[in-house]
């Protein structure tokens, strides 16, 4: 090659600049800790940094495959004002991976923000598929898998929990809530004054030692039968209307 060419000129820029990293959004076990892929395991092993819901409870899978890596604070309270500073480290070249404290990101945690942001400055990201609570507690319940609506985390004033349940009372699928062990009681009385006795399962601690599913009915005190324990957040699922309509007109042949 000629010294001086413009082909030169053009291979020159290239490795001048600095790619653009990617972000990895790294889903991880609900509870066991085997229950993590290869490929997540090797996106966290190799990229820059990780961004964390809760520092101290992703060191425990970390730590658990030997993961050293610089661990950044990421919530649901400092994501707007994370995302400029994660931007900069994107395009410095920087890969970096986005975890939560359990199961997939983004879904009722942090991210949504970030993403927006990632999309409109043109920053490449990818899903590492893995556990989700929802998911899995919607396998576990034996309810229809058809259809579902997921509607995540309630209002915490129990006037806006039941407008949301008001709208939904006639909805045909199985429908998919999460809550707080501090609300879980509360969640389920007001729920039965707008869905009545319908078929409800309750799903804990999944894939930990202590896993309780319990497939009952909505009752004025809450449930029949009663869990365990009170503790843990919880995975609601509260049977559609279809399932309910299909029951009913079985037990009057």
């Amino acid at each position: 090659m000629v010294e001086g060419s413009p082909f030169q000129v053009i291979i020159m820029s290239i490795f001048d600049s600095h790619p653009t990293g990617k972000l990895y959004i790294v889903a991880t076990p609900l509870g066991n800790l085997k229950d993590i892929s290869h490929r997540a395991l090797e996106v966290l092993s190799q990229v820059d940094a990780i961004l964390c819901e809760d520092t101290r409870q992703s060191l425990k899978l970390l730590n658990h495959y030997q993961i050293k890596k610089t661990l950044l604070s990421f919530h649901d309270h400092n994501e707007a004002k994370m995302c400029s500073a994660i931007l900069d480290r994107l395009q410095q070249g920087q890969n970096l991976a986005l975890i939560s404290d359990a199961g997939t990101p983004l879904i009722s945690d942090p991210g949504y923000t970030l993403i927006q942001v990632l999309i409109q400055e043109g920053i490449n990201f990818e899903a590492i598929p893995g556990p989700c609570a929802l998911v899995n507690a919607l396998v576990l319940s034996g309810f229809s898998t058809d259809q579902f609506l997921f509607r995540g985390f309630l209002p915490p004033k129990s006037a806006a929990r039941c407008r949301v349940f008001s709208e939904r009372v006639d909805y045909p699928m199985t429908l998919i809530f999460y809550e707080s062990t501090h609300r879980i009681e509360k969640f389920l009385k007001e729920a039965y004054q707008i869905f009545g006795e319908r078929r409800v399962a309750l799903v804990r601690e999944m894939t930990k030692k202590f896993e309780e599913i319990i497939r009952g009915k909505l009752i004025p005190q809450g449930i029949v039968p009663l869990p365990r324990s009170w503790k843990g957040e919880f995975v609601v699922l509260i049977e559609g209307r279809n399932a309910l309509e299909k029951r009913e007109l079985k037990n009057k042949r």
